[in-house]
This record gives structure tokens, C-alpha cells and sequence, in this order.
């Protein structure tokens, strides 16, 4: 099967001084698989998800989801792309305040986010990221503003998600939630991979 995501020889360098965020990564991802991205802060993995989000563009190197080479896209093809095929949970749930979790998520319920829990707001978060049904699902952090009771039920339901086919990469400093959640783990050190490895082989 075609990969979903393929990065090739991917560089990102916010500053032409500064050692790059991302420095030659190739990877490739394929429909369904449950990926967990680890590594300190400052490692990369938070730019590596971004990029293959469309959010920030590559140095060098291509990124293609979906079969479409989104660093070629402009901002608005991009953004079209990101709505049509990529649904994005981040740690503290960007939802608007001032808009019901109706007019969120278009789902009929009609709290205001500031009314409702953290495990709440998550929740409201996948079900906005879910609704166009997008070919892929990023989590930047997804439990990590969350009590850890709360943060296993959110981890579950993208268990959940993932066995009912949908693709998902996961950003996390968490590895039990990388262990538990993930099927496949790839180590972020320094804007390199350092390891890649699936559940099997490293539980």
C-alpha cells in the first residue's frame, strides 16, 4: 500500500546561524498505522508534525500526504488541503471561548467551552478535528494538559479511532502514552531520527 505521509530528505531552519529544527529527515507513513512521534523539547518533533500538517514549510526536502506534495501548494491550497484531509488535536484544545461546542464542532451541544472540563474541552477538540472525516489525524501533546484518568480515557478513545482505521500521528514526551496508544514509535533527537521502531519490538 502507498504511503499516506512521505517526507524525503526533509530540512527545516528557521535561521541560516541556527543548528535546523528538522535536518534531513526521510520517513514514511502508511494509511491506518498509529504513530507515535517522542523526543525533548527543542528535538523537532513538534516542527515535523507541523510540516506534515502544512503549517510550516520545509528548507529543502518534499512532504506528501495523501498523495499531494503540500510544500508545492500555495497558503490557500494548503489551507484547503488541511481542512479536506487533516484533522489536528492540540494539548490545550484551541477552542474559541466566545463560540458554543455547537458552533465548534457543529455537533447539538450547546456549552460554552469555558463551562466545561479539560477531559470536556479534549473531546470537543477530536470531534471538531474528526468532522470533515480527514484522511489523517495529528496530536501535538493531546493528553498532556489533562489529569492522568482523564488523559487515559482521551488516549482510549484515539486507541479507538486508530482501530477503526483512521491514521494517526501522535506528538508526545509520554512514552507509556507512545507504549499504550502507538504502534510504532519513532525517536526525534536533534532534528534527526535517532530510532523508529514498532510496538513489538520495543516493548
Amino acid at each position: 500500500m502507498d504511503a499516506l505521509i512521505k517526507l524525503e530528505e526533509v530540512t527545516k531552519r528557521y535561521n541560516s546561524d541556527a543548528a535546523p529544527a528538522v535536518d534531513g529527515v526521510s520517513l514514511q507513513i502508511a494509511p491506518g498505522e498509529a504513530v507515535a512521534v517522542m523526543g525533548p523539547s527543542g528535538s523537532g518533533k513538534s516542527t515535523l508534525l507541523n510540516m506534515i500538517a502544512g503549517l510550516d514549510r520545509p528548507t529543502s526536502g518534499t512532504v506528501t500526504v495523501a498523495g499531494q506534495r503540500i510544500d508545492a501548494l500555495s497558503e490557500t491550497g494548503v489551507a484547503r488541503f488541511r481542512r479536506r484531509q487533516v484533522g489536528m488535536i492540540f494539548q490545550f484544545f484551541n477552542l474559541l471561548d466566545d463560540l458554543t461546542v455547537l458552533d465548534n464542532i457543529l455537533l447539538p451541544a450547546h456549552a460554552y467551552p469555558a463551562r466545561l472540563s479539560g477531559g470536556q474541552r479534549q473531546r470537543v477538540a477530536i470531534a471538531r478535528a474528526l468532522v470533515n472525516r480527514p484522511a489523517l489525524l495529528l496530536a501535538d501533546e493531546p493528553t498532556g494538559a489533562l489529569d492522568s484518568a482523564t488523559g487515559q480515557e482521551i488516549g482510549a478513545l484515539l486507541l479507538d479511532l486508530n482501530r477503526s482505521g483512521q491514521t494517526l500521528v501522535l506528538v508526545t514526551h509520554n512514552p507509556d502514552l507512545a507504549a499504550r496508544y502507538a504502534s510504532r514509535t519513532i525517536q526525534v533527537t536533534d532534528g534527526h531520527i535517532a530510532a523508529d521502531a514498532d510496538a513489538g519490538a520495543v516493548r
